[in-house]
């Protein structure tokens, strides 16, 4: 079994971590896990510090080395949301405006340069991005599918929760069948090396890993209806309730997240 790209999250393996590894972060309660996601999210939306927002981020990889998890293949994963950073936050570094870093460039359109006040907004935006997605693969890697399915058939509305099961399953199918089709141009003498000069043959790769998904996802569907599928994945699983000191974990967290909002950001001073 081998991935299409090391830079490129293979749920293959995520689910392999997540079923047959062992780690303190394993053993957390599922909804703290889903509690301490939503509580970052606010963290790296109401910061404005960069110092915060580079604690929350190393706090992040801390907790993705005590789970057990591997750096490098982190490292590589972090290339496609650092190409949506470069894309969106790489010009307002040159937007911003501020004290200048170094020389200008000269444009057509004039002179631009980066400026100090533009780099931290790129660090900002980096730190912002890279925690999220570095803990949501930690909480994906350390919780088992059957838990997975329970928290989304428990908190999204019907037919969400279906679409998002079904594609979660779908995708190792898809995955088999796209990396069946590289092997097969592979073997046939083509090279996959340069995007540009091979653009041809990845449109055929493409559009045939559309029709057999299309032709799959047909017979997948009448053999769940022959099966008695009626729009609802009945989920024999059950995620207990979080223990007592995990509870008072989460809370604390949204506590802290929401006073450091009032005091540091709005300004309101407690009486």
């Amino acid at each position: 079994m081998t991935t299409l790209s090391n830079h490129v999250p293979d749920p293959r393996l995520i689910t392999a971590y997540a079923e047959h590894r062992d780690s303190p972060l394993h053993r957390v309660n599922p909804w703290t896990k889903f509690g301490i996601v939503g509580a970052l999210v606010l963290t790296v939306t109401v910061a404005d510090a960069l110092a915060i927002l580079v604690g929350v981020y190393a706090a992040t990889l801390v907790v993705y080395g005590v789970a057990g998890l591997p750096y490098k293949r982190l490292a590589l994963w972090y290339t496609l949301p650092l190409l949506f950073i470069v894309s969106v936050a790489g010009p307002l570094a040159f937007l911003e405006p501020g004290t200048p870093i170094g020389g200008a460039l000269g444009t057509p359109l004039g002179e631009l340069s980066v400026t100090w006040e533009g780099a931290i907004l790129f660090a900002e935006l980096s730190c912002r991005s890279l925690t999220v997605v570095t803990f949501a693969l930690t909480a994906t890697m350390t919780t088992r599918y059957a838990d997975i399915a329970y928290l989304l058939g428990r908190t999204l509305p019907s037919p969400i929760d279906q679409v998002a099961l079904l594609t979660y399953r779908f995708t190792f199918v898809m995955i088999e069948t796209l990396e069946d089709l590289v092997k097969a141009v592979l073997a046939r003498g083509a090279s996959l090396s340069e995007f540009w000069a091979n653009r041809r043959t990845y449109a055929r790769i493409l559009g045939m890993t559309l029709l057999t998904a299309i032709e799959r996802s047909e017979r997948l569907v009448k053999s769940m209806e022959a099966r008695g599928y009626d729009g609802d994945i009945t989920l024999y699983g059950d995620v207990p309730r979080p223990p007592l000191r995990e509870l008072v974990a989460v809370v604390a967290c949204y506590l802290a997240v929401v006073g450091y909002a009032l005091i540091a950001v709005y300004g309101v001073i407690p009486v």
